[in-house]
């Protein structure tokens, strides 16, 4: 039986807390900046998660760059820069996963030591302009079921982080649409 608006709005309104214990609340472990009491999810683990895809977006920068200055051919012009704009919107998703570490507390691994070993995506450098945009294609769809997975990890419990997963979710799928149309251009 579904409860009644009354019924519902009762319920919401337990949730809520009155403004001096909200007060109160916000002085206690001042130390820990945007990470309240509300917060749900494991940080430990999600700061550990935010790492992986923050060294997952590094591989995919240096990849898209080394394919921009390799890339040679009748119709590399076009592609060399899709390449240079897919890798400057890779490193602003870097950017944004490092500053939501800080922000829950944790230290972005920016250090190159285990960065592939860290990364979801591999680094395969790719010897043609078709090897290039093929394995741009796969480190797109790895991305993409990195983020599903992070999303759907965190559900309700830090709706901040995984509105930015979404986010970035949604540029790495015209990433991987724009590699895939890239790839069928290239069919003899």
């Amino acid at each position: 039986m579904k409860p009644s608006k009354s019924q519902t709005a009762t319920a919401n309104a337990a949730i809520l807390s009155d403004i001096q214990t909200l007060r109160k609340r916000a002085r206690k472990n001042i130390e820990e900046g945007a990470v309240t009491k509300g917060y749900g999810a494991d940080r430990k683990e999600v700061i550990r998660l935010l790492n992986e895809a923050l060294a997952t977006e590094l591989v995919c920068v240096l990849r898209y760059k080394r394919h921009y200055f390799m890339a040679k051919g009748i119709h590399s012009d076009s592609v060399k820069a899709e390449f240079l704009v897919h890798a400057n919107e890779e490193m602003a998703h870097a950017d944004r996963l490092a500053k939501r570490i800080t922000e829950l507390g944790g230290e972005p691994n920016f250090s190159p030591d285990g960065l592939s070993d860290r990364s979801h995506a591999e680094y395969v450098e790719g010897n043609t302009l078709h090897s290039m945009i093929k394995e741009n294609l796969i480190a797109e769809r790895i991305a993409i079921e990195s983020y599903r997975e992070m999303i759907i990890y965190l559900g309700e419990h830090d709706p901040t982080t995984q509105r930015m997963l979404k986010e970035i979710l949604t540029v790495e799928e015209e990433h991987a649409e724009d590699m895939a149309s890239l790839l069928a251009s290239m069919k003899p």
